[in-house]
């Protein structure tokens, strides 16, 4: 039963962060002039929306590692919940697009659904952070960096 929980936990923090590593990453990596052409729509300067695509390549490689590894877990999905917001706020905003109320199909619904998955996707990486309950949400503050331990089968955790 231990290796099944493990191995459980493991596939639910893969899952969690394939959307990034290696899905986002390696296109940001394959298609790179698109990505910056992409995040120009933000930030109208080259030099800025490339600066922009690194920072966001290095959240989505080495976050998502840290979620799946176990070090530093919590932190690393703190940031990617702040990303998955960002994203949502600064990309997904369906309440500037002319159809949203006129057309069940068209671009203003499409980015209203992909709003509130990037939401929804930022809430789950919280509860990473913070856990199911609320006496961990001031212990995260108090050691941002401590480890959730993911893998450890006792429920006893180490507290600082």
């Amino acid at each position: 039963m231990s290796a099944l929980s493990i191995g459980l936990v493991l596939a639910i923090r893969v899952v969690l962060v394939l959307l990034f590593l290696p899905f986002s990453a390696l296109d940001k990596v394959l298609d790179f002039r698109s990505a910056v052409a992409q995040a120009e729509e933000a930030l109208p300067s080259k030099v800025g929306a490339t600066g922009l695509i690194l920072v966001g390549l290095f959240v989505e490689v080495f976050m998502s590692a840290g979620v799946v590894s176990g070090v530093a877990d919590r932190a690393c999905a703190f940031v990617l919940a702040g990303y998955c917001a960002v994203t949502a706020l600064v990309w997904k905003q369906f309440w500037r697009s002319s159809d949203f109320w006129s057309s069940s199909n068209g671009m203003g619904r499409a980015l209203f659904w992909d709003f509130w998955k990037n939401l929804a996707l930022a809430a789950c990486f919280l509860l990473i952070v913070f856990g199911t309950d609320a006496s961990s949400i001031a212990q995260f503050f108090a050691h941002p960096t401590i480890q959730s331990h993911p893998y450890l089968l006792t429920q006893e955790r180490s507290r600082p």
